[in-house]
């Protein structure tokens, strides 16, 4: 995650039973390369110590005895004016409350008072006090001066009730996290449409023919999108994948409903990422067909060609800026894929070997070529498929300038 590479994170910690969360967030924001200071309040160390953030942090954590300590006149104003960002996870009720009000009678607290930089809360709370109207103005007060807030979640409570109060999982707060990093990236103000995953024609009500795509590269397209500030959709087939925290997800199993999909949109660059259907059933059969009536024969004809479509000759050039197609190939990869770069008038083209054991379909690497409208070609040795989208969205970015 370079985005998090080098970024200071200051992590408040508070008194609720989720603070356990707040120790595996802490550990994946160290693993992504940031540097992470932890804040606990008094009430936070009756669920979690301070040598457990330490432990996977790599740094100090404080308490609140450092706020009467030897730097307590420097400490909150040098947190304060050098991170990136001040995350409260989890964030109680109370701690709501003084930050709305101003009150700062700790070192979470007047820390978040003197910080300059963008504050992200995750609230946590038990039944009942999440909707009470103090609590709801206290977040209104806190949004409308430009506090974000991530969740709460509805469920099962540690009181033993069900309702809205659950902290969020880490991996969503990190969501959120990136989402705020890159909020001024040099994408901001751009809109990126990503299209992932394999699409599914029906043979019958149950049956389909489909891919071995998992969609993970048109997701990870995406986050590296929203990582650059871009406005995001996700046209997304059936997957496993958990959507970025930030882009606008539209849900389709077929090509045709992929293409409804695609024209539906407009922007500054679309990424054809998925891999869509070049052919389905002519006919799809109505009821499930049955073994016991033999070997069905299954025409198939030609599914529309989405890139032609909306890049080809005679498409309307102002719905999309920039064009970015995939061709996942077995055979002649470089050949098939300036063919294709040239006929469907792409800018440019992503070229991979699905035949590679460490590329292609449901592996996290992929090792890419990628051909350009003006015949220059760019290797990449083999890598994430988040430094591919990376690369990706670079190229994109400075077409669009």
């Amino acid at each position: 995650m370079s985005i998090l590479s080098g970024k200071h994170i200051l992590l408040g910690v508070t008194g609720s039973i989720a603070a356990y969360k707040a120790a595996d967030l802490a550990s994946k924001l160290a693993q992504a390369g940031a540097e992470v200071d932890v804040l606990l309040t008094a009430s936070a160390e009756k669920f979690i110590t301070p040598l457990t953030f330490q432990s996977v942090t790599g740094r100090r954590a404080y308490t609140e005895s450092d706020l009467w300590g030897n730097e307590a006149h420097v400490l909150h104003v040098s947190f304060g004016k050098t991170a990136d960002l001040l995350v409260i996870a989890p964030c109680t009720a109370n701690t709501i409350a003084k930050l709305a009000h101003g009150i700062a009678d700790n070192l979470l607290t007047v820390t978040a008072l003197a910080a300059t930089c963008p504050i992200l809360i995750a609230p946590a709370m038990d039944g009942g006090m999440f909707d009470h109207p103090a609590t709801q103005e206290n977040l209104k007060a806190l949004q409308s001066r430009g506090v974000l807030a991530a969740g709460p979640a509805s469920g099962h409570l540690a009181s033993g009730l069900s309702g809205k109060g659950r902290m969020i999982e880490p991996v969503e707060i990190l969501g959120h996290i990136r989402l705020a990093l890159g909020k001024n990236g040099k994408l901001a103000g751009k809109k990126i449409v990503v299209t992932a995953g394999g699409t599914q024609e029906a043979i019958d009500p149950v049956r389909v023919i489909t891919n071995h795509s998992s969609g993970k590269q048109g997701y990870a397209v995406a986050q590296a999108a929203l990582d650059c500030g871009a406005q995001v959709t996700l046209i997304t087939t059936p997957t496993a994948l958990t959507p970025p925290v930030g882009a606008d997800i539209v849900h389709v199993n077929s090509a045709q409903e992929m293409l409804e999909a695609v024209l539906a949109e407009s922007g500054d660059a679309l990424v054809m990422a998925a891999a869509a259907a070049d052919f389905r059933p002519a006919h799809a059969a109505k009821d499930k067909l049955k073994k016991r009536d033999g070997v069905p024969q299954i025409e198939l004809e030609a599914a529309p060609d989405i890139l032609k479509t909306v890049a080809g000759p005679g498409a309307d050039a102002k719905r999309f800026k920039v064009v970015v197609g995939f061709a996942a190939e077995s055979q002649s990869l470089l050949e098939n894929a300036a063919e294709k770069l040239k006929s469907k008038k792409l800018d440019f083209i992503v070229a991979n070997d699905i035949s590679a054991d460490d590329a292609g379909f449901a592996v996290e690497t992929n090792r890419a070529t990628l051909l350009f409208a003006g015949g220059l070609r760019e290797a990449m040795p083999l890598m994430s498929k988040s430094a591919v989208a990376e690369k990706i969205i670079e190229h994109i970015s400075k077409l669009l300038e």
